[in-house]
């Protein structure tokens, strides 16, 4: 029981240190709204001409939250919906050149703070703190019933960034 304190004063330092990271990267670099670096993320990821309930159902997201936020990366000129050729009654989402640009500024400001916070970690042990977060996010998954693994739903709390093959592996933005 102990054990399982100390882990939720760590985690409850952990969620405080993204809060501050997030506000931080949208003070620095905020070409990216605050709160949707993970979800341009998934739409640059998705096949090209993604639809928004297909970006809903990938992320674990309700369907108006993921409209508001491409309502938002649109307004900013980093999404933009394209005709369905289709279905012209449906859009396709697509990052556009300024939405890639900001993500790899925002991958590289990311970078920059992630090689100065781990300076003095040994290439073994930020690959142990990457395995153990990966299971941890996997079996909390798995706690709460839902997907395998909870680190993949983008736009969520950590949105910190990561290059495009997993939005929140921390050393995938390195």
């Amino acid at each position: 029981m102990e054990t399982t304190r100390e882990l939720g004063a760590r985690l409850y330092d952990l969620l405080k240190s993204v809060r501050l990271i997030k506000q931080r990267r949208a003070d620095d670099r905020p070409s990216v709204p605050l709160g949707l670096v993970g979800m341009l993320t998934q739409i640059e990821q998705l096949a090209a001409g993604a639809h928004a309930r297909e970006l809903a159902e990938h992320t674990g997201l309700d369907p108006s939250t993921v409209s508001r936020a491409v309502a938002s990366l649109a307004a900013h000129g980093l999404v933009e919906r394209r005709a369905d050729p289709t279905d012209r009654r449906a859009s396709c989402l697509a990052v556009t050149p300024a939405g890639r640009a900001a993500l790899a500024d925002t991958y590289g400001w990311y970078g920059e703070l992630l090689d100065r916070a781990l300076a003095d970690w040994t290439p073994d042990e930020v690959a142990a703190l990457c395995s153990a977060l990966g299971r941890f996010t996997r079996d909390l998954g798995s706690a709460l019933g839902g997907r395998a693994d909870p680190a993949s739903a983008p736009g969520g709390e950590a949105d910190l960034g990561s290059a495009p093959a997993d939005n929140d592996n921390l050393e995938a933005a390195r």
